[in-house]
Order: structure tokens, then C-alpha cells, then sequence
């Protein structure tokens, strides 16, 4: 085999698992909003984050890291970070339960221009006027989906932007922690805190006392924990499964071809949410969503184009946001560690 049919394979390799982790983390987000209906949400991610550990563990033994794994010098901005993570996961999985999956996805990949507009502050970068009008259109899609004075406002529609911004956080302490953290250090600090808060949630939410909720976003909040029924728990671990293989899927695509080529593909959660609302929860965005949709996702892609253009030997900065739902293991940390 030459080396141009050898590249050419790992381009479509690198394309079809960029593509691949986009599906599972669309199932994992269409699995969870399923769930939301009879189980609290810290309950799901405990269960999904118990399997990213495992997973994680095994990663470690393969490598032969051991405790080395563990050894910091920045635990404190490891505990910020963990804490931006899961509360842009609970703000977005909080925001599916009450609004179209569509929507809350849409809403959400308005970080990459977020991460873009935060770099000026506390990276130091540079940001061209292009970009800035990039992130100008994609407020500008915000605004029309989230519709004020239209009398069609939830504020269940301010979860994913919670989650976004939060997102945006979690990048830049990752790029400023990234020069001494390893990847498998900067995850399994993640997954530590995903399963203190859950079993902290657990303990003050999980016995029911808050529940009687009317809103379903505080209702997926305020439930109390119940032993799965047998039916749900095929899709309990379709949500570690998929959310694993999300990671791993990413994490290859970004250490075997340039983000540049990666990221656009990953924009597939898009059509996927669009799709998955359709035949699940029988959902259809209506005119104005689809003017949103087009503004924000057409803006996050030329950010994306933009910025490794102007950097074309640095990891983007405005990383496609899909890489979030594979925190379960921590896709996320690898690709920005690889990208």
C-alpha cells in the first residue's frame, strides 16, 4: 500500500470516528432526556459516570500508569475544573428534560464562540474581526431562538447557554492546565468530582423530600432515587456504552487527523438531534428554530475554519461542544490535548 492510500485511509478513518462519536453522543443525549421521566438526573450520571471510571481504570492498568495517575500540583484548579464540567452537563441535561432536543443542542453549540470571544481576556489571544462578526451572527441566532416579547420563552432555554459558557470555562482552564496535566490525569479528576457530586445530590435530593415539582426540569432535579425497572436498564447502559464509545471514538479521530478536518464532521449532532426529536419525542423545530439553528451552527463552523486558519499549528480554541457529553470518560481532555 502506498503512503497516499495509507493517509487516505487514515482520513476516513479519522472522518468515520468523528461521524461515529457524534451518533453515540446523540444516543447518549436522547437516551438521558427518555430517562429524565422516571429517574433524577445525579442518579443517570452517577451510573454513567461509575462506568466511565471502569473504563478509566482499565486505561490506567493498560498503561501501567498506576497512582502516578493521581499526582497533581494543581488540585485546586482541578476541583474548579471539575466543578465547570458537571455543572454544564446537569445545566444541559437539566434543559433537555424541559425543552426539544434540537433546541437544547443548538443553543449549546453557541461555546465554540464563546471559547473564541473568552480567549481575548484570559489567553491573551488575538481575535480578528471576522470571528468577532462570527460570534455577532451567533448571538444574533440566540436571540431568535430564544425569542423575547414572543411570549414563547421558557427558562428552561437558558440551561444550554449555562452549559455552553460553562463549556467555554472548562477550555480555557484545560488549555492552562494542559502543559503539566496529562490527559488521563486532567479525566479521572473529572470522573472523581462527576461521582462526588452525584452521590452528594443523592443524598440531599435523592430521598424525595423536594419533590412535587411543577417544572420538568426541577422535577428531573428533585426526584427521588428508585431501584431501575428491569425495562430501563438496557438504556442505563446504553448511556455509559454509548457515552464510552463517544470518547474513545473522538479521541481517535483528533490524535490520527488535523481538528481542522475533524471538527465540521462533528457538527452531525445537529441533523442527529433534528432526527432523534422526530422519531423519539416527536418534536420538529418550527420556523424561527430553524433560522437559530442556521445562524448558530453556520457561525460555529466558520469559527472553527477560521481560527485554525490563523493557527494552523495549534489546537483550536473553539472546539466543536459535541466533545461534552463523552466527559463519562473524557474525550474532551484527550482531543484537546491532541488536537
Amino acid at each position: 500500500m502506498t503512503d497516499t492510500q495509507t493517509d487516505r485511509r487514515v482520513l476516513l478513518l479519522g472522518i468515520a470516528s468523528a461521524m461515529g462519536a457524534s451518533c453515540f453522543f446523540s444516543i447518549n443525549d436522547s437516551a438521558i432526556k427518555f430517562l429524565s421521566g422516571g429517574y433524577a438526573l445525579h442518579q443517570i450520571v452517577l451510573i454513567r459516570s461509575l462506568i466511565g471510571m471502569m473504563v478509566m481504570f482499565a486505561i490506567i492498568a493498560h498503561a501501567g500508569t498506576g497512582l502516578a495517575a493521581f499526582r497533581t500540583r494543581r488540585l485546586g484548579l482541578h476541583l474548579v475544573r471539575g466543578g465547570f464540567v458537571v455543572t454544564s452537563n446537569f445545566c444541559f441535561f437539566l434543559g433537555l428534560a424541559a425543552m426539544p432536543i434540537a433546541d437544547a443542542v443548538a443553543l449549546f453549540f453557541i461555546a465554540p464562540l464563546l471559547i473564541t470571544a473568552l480567549s481575548v481576556p484570559m489567553l491573551g489571544e488575538k481575535v480578528g474581526p471576522r470571528r468577532w462578526a462570527a460570534v455577532g451572527v451567533g448571538l444574533l441566532g440566540v436571540v431568535v431562538m430564544l425569542r423575547p416579547g414572543a411570549g414563547l420563552f421558557h427558562p428552561a432555554m437558558l440551561l444550554p447557554l449555562i452549559a455552553a459558557l460553562c463549556y467555554a470555562m472548562l477550555h480555557m482552564l484545560t488549555r492552562r492546565m494542559g502543559g503539566t496535566e496529562s490527559a488521563v490525569t486532567l479525566t479521572l479528576y473529572v470522573q472523581m468530582t462527576f461521582t462526588a457530586v452525584c452521590i452528594l445530590s443523592g443524598l440531599v435530593l435523592g430521598h424525595g423530600a423536594f419533590a412535587g415539582q411543577s417544572d420538568p426540569s426541577l422535577i428531573f432535579l428533585t426526584r427521588a432515587w428508585e431501584w431501575p425497572a428491569a425495562a430501563d436498564w438496557p438504556i442505563l447502559a446504553l448511556v455509559g456504552l454509548a457515552s464510552a464509545m463517544g470518547a474513545l471514538l473522538i479521541t481517535h479521530a483528533y490524535r490520527s487527523c488535523e481538528a481542522a478536518l475533524v471538527a465540521p464532521f462533528e457538527y452531525i449532532s445537529m441533523p442527529l438531534a433534528i432526527i432523534f426529536g422526530l422519531v423519539i419525542f416527536d418534536e420538529w423545530p418550527d420556523p424561527l428554530a430553524w433560522v437559530g439553528i442556521a445562524l448558530i451552527c453556520g457561525a460555529g463552523l466558520y469559527t472553527v475554519w477560521r481560527e485554525t486558519r490563523a493557527n494552523p499549528t495549534a489546537p483550536p480554541l473553539a472546539s466543536v461542544p459535541g466533545n461534552l457529553r463523552s466527559s463519562a470518560v473524557g474525550g474532551t481532555e484527550v482531543a484537546d490535548d491532541n488536537g
